[in-house]
C-alpha cells in the first residue's frame, strides 16, 4: 500500500483481532484511514491512532450483528469500506442462530446479514466490500 493515502477514509474490518485481519487494519492505519474493529472479545483489535474498536461481533448471532451494526453506524456516519476478513476454519460441528452449520454461518451469513445493515452507510458513498 506504498503512496495510497486513504486520509479522510473510513473502513470497517472485520476479524481484526488476529491474522489478516489485524495486519489489514494495521496497514489501513498506515494509510491514513480511520478503521472501525469490530471484534468477539473486548480489548483485542490492535490499539493504535486511528482504530475504534466495537466489541462483542459473534457472526454466529443474528441479534450481535444487528447490535454492532447499529454501534457502529453510532460512531461513523459512513463507510468508504468494508473488508469481512473474520472467519473460522476446520471446525466440529455446530448449529447456531436458527439451525445453521457454525462455519457457514460465520463466514457468510454472518457478513452478508452485517453488510446488509451497514448499506445505509456504504450506497450513498460508492464504498468497496471486500469478502476475504
Amino acid at each position: 500500500m506504498e503512496g495510497v493515502d486513504l486520509t479522510g477514509r473510513v473502513a470497517l474490518v472485520t476479524g481484526g483481532s488476529s491474522g489478516l485481519g489485524s495486519e489489514t487494519v494495521e496497514a489501513l492505519v498506515r494509510a491514513g484511514a480511520r478503521v472501525i474493529a469490530p471484534v468477539r472479545r473486548p480489548g483485542s483489535a490492535p490499539a493504535a491512532d486511528g482504530v475504534e474498536e466495537v466489541a462483542g461481533l459473534d457472526l454466529g448471532d443474528l441479534g450481535s450483528v444487528a447490535r454492532t451494526a447499529e454501534a457502529v453506524g453510532g460512531i461513523a456516519g459512513r463507510l468508504d469500506v468494508v473488508i469481512a476478513a473474520a472467519g473460522v476454519m476446520a471446525t466440529p460441528l455446530r448449529r447456531v442462530g436458527p439451525g445453521w452449520e457454525g462455519q457457514l454461518a460465520v463466514n457468510h451469513l454472518g457478513h452478508f446479514a452485517l453488510i446488509a445493515r451497514l448499506y445505509p452507510l456504504l450506497a450513498a458513498w460508492g464504498a468497496r466490500v471486500v469478502n476475504s
